[in-house]
C-alpha cells in the first residue's frame, strides 16, 4: 500500500520544515517495522510570498519521496485538490503545515485501513502545544461535545460524520467517486463537507486514537470562544444544508 502526504502551505516558512521532519521520522520508523508500504510527501506551495518553497525543498533528500508543487490560486481547498491530483497513493493523508506527527500515527492509520475495507476516511483530534492550560481545558470540552455530535450525525441520523481538517486520511478511490474536494469552499466547513460526502460511499471514522500536535495560533488570534463557535456553526450548516455558513476567514500568519 502507498500513502501520499499532502501538506498545503501558505506562508509557512517558520513551520513547514518541522512538519516535514516529523513525517519523515515517522516514515523511517514505520518502514523499519513494515516494509510492505511506500510513501511520498507533497508540499503544495499555495501562493506563498515568503520562503516556504525554499524551506520545503531544503528538507528533500530523495526526489521521488518528497516533492514541492505550486498552486498559485490561494485557498486551502484549492491546495488540497492540487495535492490530491499530484499524488499517487491509495491513501492520501492531509496534514496541515503546522502539524507534528507523534510516534505511532502511521501505524494506527495502516492498521485501520487494513482491518476495515469499508473505511474511506480516518481522522483524529489536535493537541495544541502552545496554548494556555485554560484553553487546553476548553478544547477538551469542545471535543467532548463534538464527539457527541459525531455520534448522532453518523450513527443515529446517518447524514454525515466528522473530520478534523489538517489531520485526516482518505482513500483515493472514494474521493474520486465523490468528485474530489469542493473548491468553492474557502475555509470553514471544508472538512465537514469531506465527511458528509464520503459518508455516502463508505465509513468515515473519527477517533481519539489518532491525535497530532499543532499550533493554537488561530485560537490566539481570534479567541477560543469565537473560533470554536465558528467551527460548530459551520459543522451544522454543512451537515444539514450542504454549504458553509461562514464564507470568509482570517489569515493568522502575516503576508509578506
Amino acid at each position: 500500500m502507498k500513502i501520499s502526504f499532502v501538506i498545503p502551505a501558505y506562508n509557512e516558512e517558520e513551520r513547514v520544515g518541522a512538519c516535514i521532519d516529523s513525517i519523515q521520522k515517522e516514515l523511517q520508523n514505520t518502514g523499519l517495522r513494515n516494509p510492505y508500504f511506500s510513501a511520498e510527501i507533497i508540499v503544495v506551495n499555495n501562493a506563498s510570498t515568503d520562503r516556504t518553497k525554499e524551506v520545503a525543498l531544503g528538507r528533500s533528500s530523495d526526489g521521488q519521496l518528497m516533492r514541492v508543487i505550486d498552486e498559485p490560486k490561494k485557498g486551502l481547498v484549492m491546495a488540497r485538490q492540487a495535492g490530491f491530483d499530484a499524488s499517487t497513493g491509495e491513501l492520501v493523508a492531509n496534514i496541515d503545515a503546522d502539524v507534528l506527527l507523534p510516534a505511532g500515527w502511521l501505524s494506527t492509520v495502516m492498521r485501520a485501513f487494513e482491518r476495515d475495507q469499508q473505511l474511506v476516511c480516518l481522522s483524529g483530534p489536535f493537541i495544541y502545544y502552545d496554548i494556555s492550560r485554560f484553553s487546553r481545558a476548553m478544547v477538551k470540552v469542545f471535543y467532548f461535545f463534538a464527539f457527541i455530535l459525531y455520534f448522532i450525525t453518523r450513527f443515529i441520523l446517518h447524514i454525515g460524520s466528522m473530520v478534523q481538517g489538517g489531520n485526516f486520511v482518505i482513500k483515493r478511490s472514494a474521493m474520486l467517486q465523490v468528485g474530489g474536494y469542493d473548491t468553492s469552499i474557502s475555509f470553514y466547513g471544508e472538512d465537514t463537507d469531506v465527511a458528509r460526502r464520503m459518508n455516502k460511499v463508505g465509513k468515515v471514522r473519527w477517533t481519539f486514537a489518532l491525535p497530532v500536535y499543532t499550533s493554537g495560533r488561530r485560537f490566539k488570534g481570534e479567541g477560543i470562544i469565537t473560533t470554536s463557535a465558528r467551527y460548530t456553526v459551520n459543522y451544522f450548516w454543512v451537515t444539514f444544508f450542504g454549504r458553509p455558513f461562514t464564507n470568509v476567514y482570517k489569515d493568522i500568519r502575516p503576508s509578506r
